[in-house]
């Protein structure tokens, strides 16, 4: 009897603990904060645990689990409504999608600070897409919206981070960082 108990749990362990690191990378990126991060992917977890037996063996767990992970973050920005959701007038949109280039040498600290600078809405997917790697039609399953929206989605998100990578004062501070390496 206590080996039937263990043996989904085994199961559970070998297909979804894999990717725990990379769940909690992805969640720090999206909402910012270290406790934060962590507490969603534990409700991740959590809601992945006793929904298991739903799991479709052989299926891309990967991509349920950030499915788990992209309303469990949902639940979290409803919850702290800390975060502003993006505006979709199209006022905001014309600012957004103003095109810049964004500045070289960018270092990985610096863009995960811009990162932190783009709505919540728009930077899930740009975490989906950019940094996972997954497939439009794959973010649109885990978000639940039409891929159209997740393609707009992107390209606006985009543009409010090459923005605020191009900004003045970020590239001024770049520069002067770059000065004082070169002077020591």
């Amino acid at each position: 009897m206590l080996f039937r108990k263990q043996a989904p749990y085994t199961e559970f362990e070998d297909v979804a603990l894999p990717h725990l690191d990379e769940l909690y990378r992805s969640t720090r990126r999206m909402v910012g904060d270290r406790s934060s991060a962590e507490d969603i992917v534990q409700e991740t977890y959590l809601r992945a645990w006793r929904s298991f037996g739903r799991f479709q063996k052989g299926s891309n767990c990967r991509a349920w689990l950030f499915k788990i992970l992209v309303n469990c973050t949902k639940d979290y920005w409803k919850k702290s409504s800390a975060e502003p959701v993006a505006d979709d007038s199209d006022r905001i949109l014309d600012e957004q999608v103003a095109r810049r280039p964004i500045p070289r040498g960018i270092t990985d600290p610096e863009m995960i600070e811009a990162l932190k600078g783009v709505p919540p809405i728009l930077r899930e997917v740009i975490v989906l897409a950019d940094v996972e790697e997954f497939t439009y039609r794959e973010i649109a399953e885990m978000v639940d919206v039409p891929i159209g929206t997740v393609m707009s989605r992107l390209s606006r998100g985009r543009a409010r981070l090459r923005h605020l990578l191009s900004e003045p004062a970020a590239v001024k501070k770049r520069a002067a960082a770059g000065e004082g390496k070169r002077g020591a």
